[in-house]
This record gives C-alpha cells, structure tokens and sequence, in this order.
C-alpha cells in the first residue's frame, strides 16, 4: 500500500511519503538580460570598436529557406510563393536557398508546400558548413551530430542520392526527431540502388569506433553553447549560459573531434562547426588536434559575399598555430548569424 501517514516510534511521530509519483520539477529561472560576462569576453576577443558592433546583432532574423529538390521543383515553389505576393531574396552562395522578408514565419508554414516539404526552413549561417564539405556522389559521407536532420537533408542532396550517407544522434528524442525528417524529406528511399542513408543512434565516440579510415568526408557540426543565436529579450536563448558550460562543451567537442578524425580517411576532408564564439570551442580546438595528429591540414575557407570576423591568433596565454587562421568565422548580419568553420584534411 503506498500513501502518506502517521507512524509512531515511541512517543515521536513521523510523517512518511511513500507516494511513487514524482513531484513537478520546477521551470528554470533565466536572468533577463545577456550576462556582462559574454559580453566582456567579446570584447576580450574582438576589441572595444568591434565588440559594440556585434552587440547590436543579437536579434531575431528573418525565416530563410531552401527547396527540397526532392520533392519539388524551385520553379515551382517560387510560382506558389509569388501568387500569395510573398517577397524574397535569393541567397547568391546557396544554390535554391531564399530570405523571406515581407511575412512572417507561420505564412509560410500555412502553406502546402511547407507541410508536403518541399520547402525545408533553416538558417543561413546553417546551410554553410555543408557547402564548404562539399559532399559528392558515389562519397561516403558521416554527419556525425546529425538531429534534427537539417544539414544531412542538405548533404543527400548536394550527393543526388548516390552514394553512403550516414547520420547519428546520440540523443533518442532527437534521434526521432530526425528520423522523422529524412522520411519527410524524402531523404530515405529504399528505391535508389546507389543509395545507402544509414541513421545511427550512439554516441559520437563510440560510432566512430566502427569505421576505422572508411568515411571520404565527415560533417562534425558540434553541440555548443550557442553564443551566436542569443537573443535580446529571449531568455531562453541565453539563460544557460555560464562559462562553466563552456568547458562542458569543450571537452565534449575534443572527445568527437579526436575520435571522428580516426574515422576520415587519408586525403579526406571533414568540416568542423559550431554556432559560437568562444575559442575554446573552435581556435583551441583545431589547434589541440593538430597537436595531436601529425596529418592534419587546416584548409583555407573562403567564402564570397560573406564577411568575416578575427580569427584568434591568441587566447588567455594560449599561442594557436599559424595554421588556424585558414579558420572561417561568420560575422553575423541582420540576415546571418554567426559561424566558426574549419576545413581539414587528412594527409
């Protein structure tokens, strides 16, 4: 019998819950205001001048979005958009990709071509690292930290469903998550005979023990602490930050970095990625594996029409190597948030 009464011991009586049901656990209390914290350590990585500018980017941007070519034609698409007078810009580096700029986010998605997914909504800054991997057919390909899908969506994609893609995610809601969206997306057809797409969910350290030197190319887009998509006025974008997290991070980061480059390849590439701006979770991290391992190449990223920010040469008497300035850092616009990316390669 489970409940709550009286038990008399002697002449003390005590109250005992034996009740199994758990008490609700209280909702966190986020501070209200981005810490001054993060703040001084922009202005610590980036100057006084510099520091202020980025300040006035944490905002909400526009919904952007790219076809799913699978599904749809752009043409198509853009036929269906132009007759409800929604107004876009087209983004010049990504290939169907669109900024919507007169209407909101749930316009968009009342739409048919939102729900039978031939549109898929992601932000810019998200579409980048898969094109700097520039993933082809017949590769075999990791996306180490896949879920929601988002980039694995758009990796299939770049490799016209020809060749081995896999995508893992340690977490099972997110797993789920993703899963869902390769089928919606039309990622998963056991109809293509060229085709491999294989969802994982492990963690990224013990998958990569499976496939000693097999993958051509591996996205490693890191759980960070997100410091790019804060939001003025949106605790919820800021409310778990402390530096302590970005240690947790970090080490995180090192344990998939270090075991997913075992799994590249000689002469393959794979990109590194966070959403970021601490250095610990990018600088430091390219520099410690190319102490590591002695057949690491940092390549140089260069992409046009996108401005970029410092990368650090220094950081709290850490000296990096002169090869992580091949690093590319996004420098956030009223359309774009912030990215660190780098592209290395196995010797």
């Amino acid at each position: 019998m489970y409940g709550t009464g009286p038990v008399d011991i002697g002449k003390r009586i005590f109250i005992i819950d034996m009740s199994r049901k758990t008490r609700k656990k209280k909702k966190p209390v986020f501070p209200t205001e981005i810490p001054q914290e993060f703040f001084d350590r922009l202005t610590e990585m980036f100057g006084e001048s510099l520091s202020s500018e980025l300040q006035q980017t944490f905002i909400d941007r526009p919904t952007t979005f790219r076809v799913n070519t699978f599904r749809a034609k752009p043409k198509d698409v853009l036929g269906v958009l132009k007759e409800n007078d929604f107004v876009l810009d087209e983004v010049s580096l990504l290939p169907d990709t669109y900024i919507l700029r007169n209407k909101e986010k749930r316009d968009i998605c009342d739409l048919d071509i939102y729900t039978d997914a031939n549109i898929y909504l992601q932000s810019v800054a998200s579409m980048i690292p898969p094109v700097v991997l520039g993933p082809e057919r017949f590769d075999r390909v990791l996306d180490l930290t896949a879920a929601p899908g988002s980039k694995t969506s758009q990796i299939a994609i770049m490799m016209k469903q020809q060749g081995e893609l896999v995508a893992n995610d340690k977490n099972k809601i997110r797993f789920f998550k993703l899963k869902h969206n390769m089928e919606q997306q039309g990622v998963i057809d056991e109809t293509k005979k060229e085709w491999a797409c294989t969802l994982r969910m492990e963690p990224g350290t013990v998958l990569a023990q499976e496939y000693d030197a097999y993958f051509d190319k591996i996205l490693l887009d890191a759980p960070c602490s997100s410091e790019a998509r804060f939001v003025v006025g949106n605790p919820k974008t800021f409310g778990y930050w402390k530096e302590r997290k970005i240690k947790e991070m970090a080490y995180t980061q090192r344990e998939l970095l270090l075991s997913a480059w075992k799994s590249l390849k000689p002469g393959g590439t794979m990109v590194y990625s966070t959403c970021t701006y601490a250095p610990e979770e990018n600088e430091l991290q390219i520099d410690r594996l190319l102490d590591r391992f002695d057949d690491v190449m940092v390549l140089p990223v260069e992409l046009p029409d996108i401005d970029r920010l410092p990368i650090m040469k220094e950081w709290r008497g850490k000296t990096m190597s002169p090869e992580v300035q091949n690093c590319f850092r996004v420098k956030p616009t009223k359309d774009i948030e912030g990215f660190f990316i780098a592209k290395l390669q196995k010797k």
